[in-house]
């Protein structure tokens, strides 16, 4: 039972830790989830080609800078694609309570420490990849949990 209550007491103390996120796009008041267009829809779980949609993708404009949304270390860099094209970039970001992985965007760097709302890098140009999607930064958890209670 000790055991049990001590697991518990674990997990409450690891939600009590963990705070919202900085927005994560130059020009946005908030962290908006991109709704449904011709490509998909940005929420967590969204159907996607016979799969689910395990991050969530964050409203941002091609070329506008990217924040990160924590404290913590770059790990290194992530390609959301096997092949090559204009928004195959990324970074895994660790942090206390946090890792990450996102997408489409160029950083700054690839390895090392970032302060939460630091710049991070720029959105890279989606549009030239998938004309008439709405634009944006996709965040997702490492254990592929759903991030969005956390933006």
């Amino acid at each position: 039972m000790f055991s049990l209550g001590f697991l518990l007491l674990a997990a409450l103390n690891s939600t009590v830790l963990a705070e919202p996120w900085a927005n994560l796009c130059a020009g946005k008041s908030s962290n908006e989830i991109r709704t449904c267009d011709i490509h998909g829809c940005g929420h967590y779980s969204a159907s996607r080609n016979h799969r689910f949609h395990r991050g969530v993708d964050v409203l941002c404009s091609d070329g506008s800078t990217v924040y990160a949304p924590f404290s913590g270390t770059i790990v290194r860099q992530a390609k959301p694609y096997r092949n090559k094209n204009a928004i195959n970039d990324g970074v895994k970001i660790s942090g206390r309570d946090f890792c990450v992985k996102m997408f489409y965007i160029k950083p700054i760097k690839y390895k090392g420490s970032i302060k939460k709302g630091e710049k991070l890098g720029t959105l890279l140009p989606m549009q030239k990849v998938y004309p008439g999607i709405q634009s944006h930064v996709h965040i997702e958890n490492c254990d592929l949990s759903d991030p969005t209670m956390y933006l």
